[in-house]
């Protein structure tokens, strides 16, 4: 949290509401579970006691868009697939936030065909792209941080 002024000895902190909220945003992102390939392995492992994603306050990864604002498109999505992403996408309460994890979800993989989307930005505005095939989760952990630094860097004029 970014202190702008430290006031006397009664140890009283100011700072500005956009960066108290910006904070609060950032440490408690709540996944929604989009796995959708062999990324999803990775992504699972992100929340297993190795690597525990519940230290960036990721308790644990939602099923329902009602109670996610961060959605980790991992894997390849097919043509098919596209409109039910982008259904829950909608689903989900703003602010909203998009990482594309794994080469398939960001521009296709080896997958250069007419069934499987050529990137997922094509549906949803993306924020971090994650590259790998698959992505470790130490790569999705610094997506995630990337993330919070740019939410963190957010604007109150932003928000509407």
């Amino acid at each position: 949290m970014g202190v702008t002024q430290r006031l006397g000895e009664m140890g009283i902190v100011t700072t500005t509401l956009e960066q108290a909220v910006n904070w609060g945003r950032t440490r408690a992102m709540w996944p929604m579970l989009f796995g959708l390939a062999c990324c999803a392995i990775e992504m699972m492992a992100t929340q297993a006691a190795h690597h525990d994603a519940s230290r960036f306050g990721m308790e644990l990864m939602r099923a329902s868009p009602r109670q996610s604002d961060l959605m980790i498109v991992a894997g390849r999505v097919s043509r098919k697939m596209a409109p039910v992403l982008r259904r829950l996408y909608d689903q989900m309460p703003d602010p909203k936030w998009v990482i594309s994890m794994g080469d398939c979800a960001s521009c296709g993989g080896v997958f250069n065909n007419y069934a499987i989307l050529q990137g997922v930005d094509e549906i949803v505005p993306v924020d971090v792209y994650v590259a790998g095939c698959p992505p470790r989760p130490e790569q999705l952990f610094h997506g995630i941080m990337t993330l919070q630094e740019k939410v963190m860097e957010s604007k109150i004029k932003d928000w509407a």
